[in-house]
């Protein structure tokens, strides 16, 4: 049995890491970091709860820290537990600079420890079911890639960090970070990069609008996420040069782990037909239009494949450099944005 310890336990470990764990066979969720609330020993009775990092490290029995506090903390808080040798497992954004990624990247590998970003929308319904599309081919060439994130969120986070660019708010971070690890994931590294990211909302705060565009060769890549949109747009559009395919609706397991403490629905991350993508298909000169079944999400597969690591059955489901890659991309982006020009992405600093 892995014993986890998890730090921090506001909506990132509550509503995902807390379930998630609880979840997997060969995981104990056996302690929390809590300065001055018990809701984890109240959702999780029999677990630990420490008031400062400090005591959760003396503890020797856990095995895997998880790092579930806000995201301007996360450098900090993972280069305590790398120094201490633990395993570490970090929330998206795994920090607010590459530059700090590259340094957890060189303790983690001087400590012999395990470091892994929580990217876990690799494993949502829709993803899934664009690969599958993908790697059939129906759509011939794929020329266009698109993915949105849209929501309708006017008023400023009560969280009050996440309207902070310093403490790592902002959308780009936020949401950003899912879309491009998963076009890292169907497509690699891109030759360039162009975007806007701006303040639309009436109230000041940080950004609450993006849009990234990616160069690939013969691919082009746009990335959209916003505050101000109702209703939302698709969340996929491709277009290749035999159809495309369009993807309506967001993964419904955020709003289901929200509910729950474990999971033990079986049906979990099943989509309804309602939300099922649809393919458009030239045969012969015409266009035939067909659903396209959603593939069931998952996250607790990220935590299968933690444990899988840990055990050494498999390799981490995800790397320190995929996080890396993504601090990276967001940094030329919002270079971008400043200069009003595309930049050239050079890989060639890109830590081992």
């Amino acid at each position: 049995m892995i014993r986890v310890g998890l730090v921090g336990f506001g909506m990132a470990g509550r509503v995902f890491h807390g379930p998630l764990i609880s979840s997997v066979e060969g995981l104990e969720l056996a302690a929390v970091v809590e300065r001055s609330s018990n809701q984890a020993a109240a959702r999780y009775p029999g677990i630990v709860t420490y008031r400062s990092l400090e005591e959760m490290l003396a503890d020797s029995s856990l095995d895997l820290f998880v790092v579930a506090t806000p995201s301007g903390t996360h450098f900090q808080v993972a280069r305590q537990i790398l120094n201490a040798g633990k395993n570490t497992v970090v929330d998206k954004p795994m920090c607010v600079a590459s530059t700090e990624i590259a340094e957890l990247m060189t303790l983690a590998k001087a400590r012999n420890a395990l470091l892994s970003p929580f990217h876990n929308r690799r494993w949502d319904s829709e993803i899934q079911t664009v690969r599958k599309v993908l790697d059939e081919e129906f759509l011939g060439r794929l020329v266009y890639f698109e993915s949105n994130f849209d929501r309708w969120r006017p008023a400023l986070s009560t969280r009050l960090w996440k309207e902070d660019p310093a403490a790592g708010g902002g959308v780009l971070l936020d949401l950003g970070t899912h879309l491009a690890d998963q076009v890292f994931l169907l497509f690699g590294k891109p030759l360039a990069v162009s975007a806007d990211v701006l303040h639309e909302r009436d109230v000041p705060g940080s950004d609450d609008s993006f849009t990234v565009r990616l160069r690939y060769p013969n691919l082009r890549v746009t990335l959209d996420g916003n505050c101000l949109s109702y209703p939302a747009g698709p969340r996929f559009r491709l277009r290749g040069t035999k159809g495309n395919f369009i993807k309506w609706g967001m993964d419904s397991q955020e709003a289901a782990l929200n509910l729950v403490t474990r999971i033990t629905d079986p049906a979990w991350g099943q989509e309804p037909v309602s939300e099922w993508g649809t393919l458009h298909v030239d045969v012969d000169g015409g266009m035939v239009s067909r659903p396209v079944e959603s593939i069931p999400g998952d996250y607790r597969r990220f935590y299968v494949g933690v444990r899988d690591a840990l055990l050494g059955k498999a390799p981490a489901p995800t790397t320190a450099v995929d996080a890396w890659r993504v601090a990276r991309l967001f940094e030329w982006a919002l270079e971008s944005s400043e200069q009003r020009r595309e930049i050239l992405c050079d890989w060639s600093d890109e830590p081992q």
